[in-house]
């Protein structure tokens, strides 16, 4: 419809200019001669107007809908018509009367026509009927906005709105464009790629020839020669990542070049504009037009400025953000194909580093990469015309914008250092953090929370010191930063008036030269950066190619098609070794196996079992032979690899789903029984490496996965060492023997259970790479060689472990596996080991102590789950809710943070900072207007007068300025330093005094998150965002100020602009954090699922799953860049908006300065417009640091919330302490007593009485559940009574400091914990103790052996949580503190199953021996241990079932009878 109008309007236009040009031809026939210009004019213009007009048409079959060429064609057509449109208008008035009557009437029918033409065709045309369908349900909507929308991003509005009305999801971001998504960014680069290596390739191929023709001449050298000349060729060249990139994303990218070539020549334009602006308030005669034409030429060029910046910065974020796209496909699909010695050289978090840093590198780097050539071009072009303006004066402000550079690299490598000393001092704080948190219920029952508080303190100290260095350097480069322009004025002006007498500086000359520098001030501060950023990157590309270089596998290695008839796996006199430099680990195979056979290969450990079964998968590299597989391959591998999905989803790993078999392989492979306990059953979501499942229940996902896959060949790899041996033998019935699910297929199982060879229709046995026997089991025991010897190693073992588990039912042990997973003492951050399990099943009698039969074992399997001895773990139970989800900050933010950020500071500090900004600003206001004012000085004869005088005010307001600046930021930054001390020691605090009940329902990663990433951002980003925001906050208002002093109209436009400007803020603030969060959120499953690949690649080559995990790969950079286009979007549509505001106040300063001509001298208007045009750089990072200071101010926010969680009682209540040396007597009293653990549970102890004698050993039983560590933690006060009492000695233990009743009563807990740092610490963290008192603890705890035959006694190290010492050391070392503490109480909460019987006898007998006169309760598994106490208690569901001694109740037959009976004892 539209393009019909244009086109219409296009040849009337042709037939108006033609109309003029017959006349011209009828004015020569009536023989008044025209001249020659009417007949040229008409002529030209005739004929573009006629190509104009066939441009619309081509442009609509094209199906372009809106034209950049026409519109500019239309504007600049409009504008040339201006002139002569006023001047025919003025010659008209003036005369009276219009002459030319017919070529007045056709230029104004032209000039409506071209109007008319320009509006049409700023409206976009609806896509023509041919256009494809998109399918696509958000697509963006840039692809068919107008040509104006695409110029301002008018097109984002939309999303801007919407982010402002309500928080964005997901659900509103736009669908890539087709060019931006992986699939076809990384098929373009492949193929450059593939490119560079062939090309690589033909070079090495052209070097062979040419070495082997030379070896021709030389018959006896041989090939060696030849070779050793390639290896040398090969060094030379590599294929060339660069150039790949380069011819991928190059010519895209230099459109972005080419608009920066553009706006770098237009930002010289208005200095010009500025001096003649100038010289026209000097010149009182000139016509008022004029000075309207130069505000309006000002406004022009600022506008088309910020339209090409922004357009450069489109083009080059989104090279950027292909690149990254571009770069991480590649690695992610190199990751895939990789051969196994590749991989090795390099670990996973470095290829993952690949990913997310190197390809960051690069993404970051392209956005400033057009600064290598234009900033040396902007130099030069404002070095030519301040040469022009000042002359050679020039040359002194150079150098000392050169001195400045090394200051500042100096400064640079120096933050670096500290950046990297202050990395070091967060990293031990988080570790330290984290291992507090791990064990704070540890530190509680030994009040050990001060002295751990203290070396937190210590940690953060140092932490704070190197950041307030940091400080300094900052403030010194801030100023730096600020006075830079300043002193290189100073300098040339100086020189400038001092040369020469004649050196005259009038408004002109200052204010041009001082718009110059401040453009140089940018690119002079940029190149360093560029060039610093330009080296990280190299090395970053290195090392991709590097990556990108490495030796792939060899697709053909294992021939799948042709096999043997008969056979399923064939390999002929095969050589194999994991890379080509290393001497082959599997030499001469020669294996064939008969088609649906059972194989077992057997052999020592390291003799290539696993490496068998990698070269049948074509992992390894083949050196010689002949490898053949036929059809398909499922593979388990030795360490069960589990994907971060459900545990449904690991299981079917691609397949059609097939509900039938799905529930035939869950019962063969034993995992009903799993699913019952798991919260959500199949649909459980499985952590990051298989977290939460245990060792076992991963091998069984693994054997689930390969059994459901349903292919020929299974490779089965050491399957079943993981699991239990009930499982295993479960496993290898249902699932691999001869009358398994798998019957029928061929199999090959590594194996070192020998129970299973019998059963087996082959079994090969390796001997140091090499296959020594093969034949059935009968066979190879009349043979009597490594097999029947591999036997006899074995076999001891086995026999005693099976007659140990034949006791026990199977479904029994089953059941001791469910136990134990709920089990939480054990499992508490203990990974439950084989061993545990098997000292486990030896008390399984303990805990099954009802005298049931072991068939009613679901009931039993439900009190196990209810009700367990502490608050499940947090991982264990989502279904319950125990975890709160966290909650983030949606919207914007109150302003009470605001103000609690300003209290940590100190409001007087607050204060003070704003008034030195304040005083900064005057300062430079000052010096300017000192500038103008000097500038007005009258010249006489030739010269200016105390030239002196006026730059020493100068430089000294200048200097003044420079050193609040000082002043100020390095004030700001102590306000920050100490602002992050105290909102870390108010949040520490809290911690060590939050109630245990916090930490059981709060995972620990979201408390470390608080120490870690909130703190980092009030140390280290706030107040830099601060410092930003208030320094350009002052500069805006300064700058308002100022012009409206020189042209008061001004005030009149502030209120509008300063309404449109809110409002974008508001917008954009509101839409770019959510966007932020988007970004940020989307981006770590891209890096967890790429370390998750690569771990697994072998599995998934083995399965054939490489396609679908590099579109799942795809999909998820996708999502990421489909919220980081839109973040990249915001940006520019601000920039724009933005600049606008500013390039207003840039015509409305001119605009008033030509109105008030007469009033204004040249000094005032040069000082307003010269501030007006640096505003638009402050109002616009105004912004970005209003939107930076929102999303981060949260940190505050979230870290307060955490410092006023509920706190326990005090640690000590001055004037309630107990004397010194309570308890005297040790006698405890429960007085009907209960307890619950959290609010609104059930209660776990209810109404308990019962009293303790001094010195009375007391052993406490039940069941899981029944409340026995409740009874313990009650004592300890981390439970608080619902009602009753417990009274020690008589006093009432609830009206005493925690920590006056925790250090006076000793626990030996259950699983022990230990902190990394010496031993000594471990035993006395306060000192108290002298060596003497500690070597004797050691000695009485039998660890003085092993300690002293450390080198480092005492100062002995203890890694992370003791991993350096045994299971039966550690619990040694916790006795050790308990005899160095020697109180009155001792509580024994014995380890269940953690520890061997022999150190278990040691810790008893000390105990009896050391703690004779004082009271023991004992939480007891093995009964045998309590069986000569006083006393004995028995609890069943949180009362007293039995309160008696050992003797009289096992005559009472009650349930300590039935507990004692099942354990032998009675």
């Amino acid at each position: 419809m539209l393009s019909r109008f244009k086109t219409i309007l296009g040849v009337l236009l042709w037939c108006v200019c033609w109309a003029d040009l017959f006349f011209s031809f009828h004015e020569l026939l009536q023989s008044r001669t025209p001249p020659p210009v009417y007949f040229v004019t008409p002529l030209i213009v005739g004929i573009t107007m006629v190509l104009a007009t066939v441009l619309v048409q081509y442009e609509r079959l094209r199906g372009v809908q809106s034209s950049g060429v026409l519109i500019i064609f239309w504007f600049l057509s409009v504008l040339c018509a201006v002139v002569p449109f006023r001047s025919k208008i003025i010659a008209a008035t003036a005369q009276g009367q219009i002459k030319d009557r017919f070529r007045f009437t056709t230029f104004f029918s032209y000039f409506a026509l071209i109007l008319i033409e320009l509006i049409l065709s700023c409206f976009k045309e609806n896509p023509p009927f041919f256009s494809p369908v998109n399918s696509d349900p958000n697509p963006c909507p840039e692809l068919n906005s107008g040509f104006l929308s695409k110029m301002t991003f008018w097109w984002f509005t939309r999303m801007a709105i919407l982010g402002y009305k309500r928080p964005l999801e997901d659900k509103d971001l736009w669908s890539l464009n087709k060019d931006d998504t992986s699939s076809i960014i990384v098929q373009q680069l492949h193929k450059e790629w593939d490119k560079q290596k062939d090309e690589w390739k033909q070079k090495e191929d052209v070097a062979y020839v040419k070495t082997s023709n030379h070896v021709l001449n030389h018959v006896g050298d041989g090939p060696e020669e030849a070779e050793v000349l390639i290896q040398d060729k090969r060094q030379h060249k590599e294929p060339s990542f660069l150039k790949a990139l380069l011819r991928t994303f190059g010519p895209y990218f230099l459109i972005g070049s080419f608009y920066k070539l553009i706006q770098d020549l237009l930002s010289f334009v208005n200095p010009q504009l500025l001096s003649i602006l100038i010289s026209f308030i000097k010149d009182k005669d000139a016509p008022s037009w004029w000075g309207f034409l130069i505000a309006a030429l000002m406004f022009f060029s600022a506008v088309l400025q910020t339209i090409i910046l922004h357009q450069h910065f489109q083009y080059c974020f989104v090279t950027g953000m292909r690149l990254r796209t571009g770069i991480t496909g590649m690695i992610y699909r190199k990751s895939l194909v990789i051969t196994n010695s590749a991989k090795r050289s390099s670990t996973v978090g470095e290829i993952v580093n690949l990913m997310s840093v190197d390809a960051q590198r690069f993404m970051d780097l392209v956005t400033f990469l057009n600064m290598l050539w234009s900033a040396p071009l902007q130099i030069c072009l404002a070095l030519y015309f301040l040469w022009q303006t000042l002359g050679p004066s020039v040359l002194a402000g150079v150098a000392v914008m050169i001195l400045l550079i090394p200051l500042n690299a100096a400064i640079a490598i120096k933050t670096r250092a500290f950046q990297v000393e202050q990395m070091r001092h967060k990293d031990s704080r988080i570790k330290l953090m984290n291992e507090i948190l791990s064990g704070i219920k540890v530190l509680k029952l030994y009040a050990w929370e001060p002295s751990f508080q203290e070396k937190v303190l210590d940690i953060r100290k140092n932490e704070l010191r190197v950041l307030k260095k940091a400080a300094y350097l900052n403030s010194l480069s801030t100023f730096a930063w600020i006075s830079a322009p300043f002193l290189v004025a100073l300098t040339t002006f100086a020189v400038y008036v001092s040369v020469d007498e004649n050196n005259i500086l009038d408004a002109e000359k200052a204010f041009v030269s001082l718009s110059l520098f401040n453009i140089l001030r940018f690119p002079l501060n940029m190149l360093p950066q560029v060039i610093s950023n330009l080296a990280q990157t190299s090395v970053s590309l290195k090392r991709i190619q590097q990556f990108l270089s490495h030796d792939e596998l060899d697709p053909n290695c294992v021939e799948t098609k042709v096999v043997t008839p008969g056979y399923a796996i064939t390999v002929t006199n095969g050589t194999f070794s994991w890379a080509k430099e290393l001497k082959p680990s599997l030499k001469d195979i020669h294996l064939l196996v008969p088609s649906g056979s059972l194989v077992a290969v057997v052999g020592h450990v390291g003799c290539g079992k696993s490496s068998l079964v990698s070269a049948l998968l074509g992992e390894m590299e083949k050196l010689e032979g002949h490898v053949a597989v036929k059809g398909s391959v499922a593979y388990v591998p030795q360490q069960a690899w589990i994907q971060n999905a459900t545990l449904k989803d690991n299981i079917l790993f691609g397949q059609q789903h097939n509900e039938q078999k799905y529930q035939n392989v869950l019962e063969a492979c034993a995992l009903k029984t799993d699913l019952e306990v798991l919260p959500g059953g199949d649909h459980t979501e499985i952590g990051e490496k298989g977290i939460n499942l245990s060792g076992g229940q991963r091998q069984r996902v693994s054997i689930a996965r390969a059994v459901f896959s349903d292919a020929d060949v299974y490779l089965l790899d050491d399957p079943l060492s993981a699991v239990d041996s009930h499982v295993a033998k479960h496993i290898f019935d249902n699932v691999i023997g001869p009358e398994g699910a798998l019957k029928g297929k061929t199999r090959m199982l590594v194996t070192h259970g020998i129970t299973f060879l019998p059963q087996v229709d082959h079994i090969v046995v390796l001997v140091d790479g090499k296959i020594s026997e093969m034949g059935s089991y009968q066979e190879l025991l009349k043979q009597n060689g490594a097999f029947a010897e591999f036997l006899r190693n074995y076999a001891p073992d086995e026999d005693i472990e099976e007659d140990e588990l034949t006791m026990l039912e199977d479904e029994e042990v089953l059941l001791a596996e469910d136990t134990l997973s709920n089990h939480t003492d054990l499992a508490d951050n203990e990974p439950v080991t084989n061993e545990v399990r098997k000292q486990f099943l030896r008390q399984i009698s303990v805990i099954s102590s009802e005298g049931e039969c072991p068939k009613k074992m679901s009931t039993r399997r439900r009190v196990c789950e209810k009700k367990s001895a502490e608050p499940p773990q947090p991982q264990k139970i989502p279904t319950e809710k125990l975890i709160q989800a966290e909650t983030s900050e949606i919207g914007t933010v109150k302003l009470t943070v605001f103000w609690q950020y300003m209290k940590a500071v100190g409001l007087m500090t607050s204060l003070v900072i704003c008034f030195l900004y304040g005083c900064q600003n005057a300062a430079a206001i000052g010096a300017n207007v000192w500038l103008s004012d000097w500038t007005n000085e009258p010249v006489i004869n030739g010269t200016q007068h105390n030239t002196s005088m006026r730059v020493g005010v100068y430089a000294a307001l200048g200097l003044l300025q420079g050193l609040l600046v000082l002043i100020s930021s390095f004030t700001l930054a102590m306000g920050g330093i100490n602002a992050a001390r105290t909102l870390h020691a108010a949040l520490l605090e809290n911690k060590f005094h939050t109630p245990q009940s916090f930490f059981d329902t709060t995972p620990t990663g979201r408390i470390i998150n608080r120490f870690s990433k909130d703190i980092y951002v009030i140390d280290e980003v706030i107040p830099p965002t601060i410092l930003m925001f208030l320094g350009t906050f002052f500069t805006s208002v300064s700058t308002i100020l100022v012009i409206i002093s020189s042209t008061p109209l001004f005030a009149v436009v502030i209120i509008p602009l300063a309404i449109v400007y809110f409002f974008v803020q508001r917008f954009y603030v509101a839409t770019s954090r959510q966007l932020k969060r988007l970004e940020s959120v989307s981006r770590s499953p891209i890096y967890s699922h790429f370390s998750e690949t690569i771990t697994g690649a072998s599995v998934i080559r083995a399965y054939g799953r490489e396609n679908s995990f590099v579109c799942l790969n795809d999909l998820k950079v996708d999502e990421n860049q489909k919220s980081y286009f839109p973040n990249i979007i915001s940006n520019r549509w601000l920039g724009v908006r933005i600049e606008l505001i500013g390039n207003f106040v840039v015509l409305f300063a001119a605009l008033f300065a030509v109105l008030g001509k007469n009033s204004l001298n040249a000094g005032l208007v040069g000082l307003s417009v010269s501030y007006a045009l640096q505003v638009t750089m402050s109002l616009n990072w105004m912004v970005r640091m209003t939107s930076d200071l929102e999303s981060n101010i949260v940190a505050v926010e979230r870290v307060k919330e955490y410092s006023e969680t509920e706190t326990e009682a005090p640690w000590i209540i001055e004037d309630k302490r107990p004397p010194e040396d309570w308890p005297a007597q040790g006698e405890v009293e429960f007085v009907d007593y209960s307890v619950r653990y959290r609010k609104g549970m059930d209660l776990v102890l209810k109404g308990l009485s019962l009293r303790v004698k001094g010195g009375e050993k007391i052993g406490i039983v039940g069941r899981t559940g029944a409340g026995k560590s409740s009874m313990t933690l009650c004592l300890f006060r981390i439970l608080e009574a619902v009602k009753g009492e417990i009274k020690i000695d008589g006093v009432r233990i609830s009206e005493i400091g925690l920590h006056d009743l925790r250090s006076k009563i000793t626990i030996i807990p259950q699983d022990p914990v230990l902190f990394s740092g010496t031993l000594k610490m471990n035993l006395d963290p306060f000192n108290k103790y002298s060596e003497d008192e500690i070597w004797k603890a050691l000695e009485l705890s039998h660890l003085k052996r092993f300690v002293s035959s450390k080198p480092e006694k005492l100062e002995y190290e203890c890694s992370e949580g003791g991993e350096n010492l045994s299971v039966g050391q550690r619990q040694l070392v916790c006795l050790a503190r308990a005899l160095l503490r020697k109180t009155r109480i001792l509580v024994l909460d014995e380890a269940t199953a953690a520890i061997d019987l022999e150190t278990d006898d040691l810790i008893q007998m000390t105990i009896r021996t050391q703690f004779e006169d004082c009271t023991v309760l004992t939480i007891a598994h093995r009964l045998n241990t309590i069986m000569d106490y006083t006393r004995v208690l028995v609890l069943d569901k949180g009362t007293i079932a039995e309160f008696d001694t050992p003797s009289s109740l096992i005559a009472s037959r009650g349930i300590f009878y039935g507990m004692a009976k099942d354990a032998g004892l009675a």
